[in-house]
């Protein structure tokens, strides 16, 4: 980030240097490339106006954030160029819950949890992160959340489980010992009383139902095996995904342009002259942290050092 830690003084940086090294900008809405003899020599804007040129790069970005313009027309121009397009889905996307209780969280953020998601069909856990995350109006959300949703590649209703661990610094032995001494300090309350020590305010009700332990049974009533799986529960606490967010709330676009069909080292398309595409119109996408905007740069960098030679 700069040091304003405004994303403007970004983009008026690269401009300025666009601006020293003699480039200009035309404004305009691209409707399709010119394609001639399998070689691009131009674009054709939507006010029928034609621009000429020796190359084209097709830069475009994806499909989330559409008010910066990343409203998907750069797979089109791949597609009429006979480019393969992945099917483009959203990542690094907050994640959508059936489970009601969620929306009862909302607002509230866990901090130094542990996170698993399951594979429901293979019962494989396919991700494990620490760290932060989000309970919202429609499921969950925060930085562990965007990273796994990255591995969710066969998205489907219930396919998919995270599995929050509350207590990721307590073995299940000492989480064990941690509850029966509050079970034990608070022996004739009720059980849905117990809690308040060990986890957030607002997350006491939702454990209290999901244990299935009725909340008027006295602490001292609370039996081993309801103990047992009090703690299974605190340190694997189920979150059932539904779906992702709209596309447009994504932080990055999964899929794009085959990269197969792209010629790594220049970024020039395999199957015609003199086109090129640069990065997150490409089928290219990592986690958050600067990755994906050193693949914009990186392959903004490789088209144009190498645009010069068609």
């Amino acid at each position: 980030f700069p040091c304003s830690d405004k994303a403007r003084d970004v983009v008026d940086t690269l401009v300025s240097f666009a601006r020293k090294a003699d480039c200009r900008f035309r404004k305009g809405q691209a409707k399709r490339l010119i394609i001639e003899g399998g070689a691009c020599r131009g674009v054709e804007l939507d006010n029928g106006e034609t621009i000429t040129a020796d190359a084209v790069i097709v830069c475009t970005g994806g499909m989330s954030y559409p008010l910066t313009g990343s409203t998907g027309d750069g797979y089109a121009f791949a597609e009429q160029a006979g480019h393969t397009v992945i099917r483009p889905r959203p990542s690094l996307v907050p994640l959508v819950s059936s489970d009601g209780w969620c929306a009862d969280l909302q607002g509230l953020s866990l901090k130094n949890c542990g996170l698993k998601v399951e594979d429901t069909e293979t019962g494989k856990i396919i991700f494990k992160d620490f760290g932060e995350m989000l309970f919202t109006h429609f499921g969950v959300s925060g930085p562990m959340v965007l990273s796994a949703s990255a591995h969710m590649r066969s998205m489907r209703p219930e396919r998919y489980r995270l599995l929050i661990d509350l207590k990721p610094a307590l073995t299940p032995e000492q989480l064990d010992a941690r509850l029966i001494r509050d079970l034990n300090e608070n022996k004739n309350h009720d059980f849905s009383n117990s809690l308040g020590a060990l986890l957030p305010r607002s997350l006491c009700p939702v454990v209290v139902m999901l244990s299935e332990i009725e909340p008027q049974t006295k602490c001292n009533a609370v039996t081993k095996e309801q103990r047992r799986k009090l703690g299974l529960l605190l340190k694997s606490l189920p979150v059932n995904i539904s779906g992702f967010r709209p596309i447009e709330e994504a932080i990055v676009t999964s899929g794009g342009v085959k990269v197969s069909e792209i010629d790594a080292k220049t970024m020039r398309s395999r199957l015609v002259n003199g086109l090129y595409f640069a990065g997150e119109v490409l089928d290219v996408d990592a986690y958050t942290g600067g990755f994906n905007l050193q693949i914009a740069f990186s392959t903004g960098a490789a088209a144009g050092n190498h645009v010069l030679e068609d």
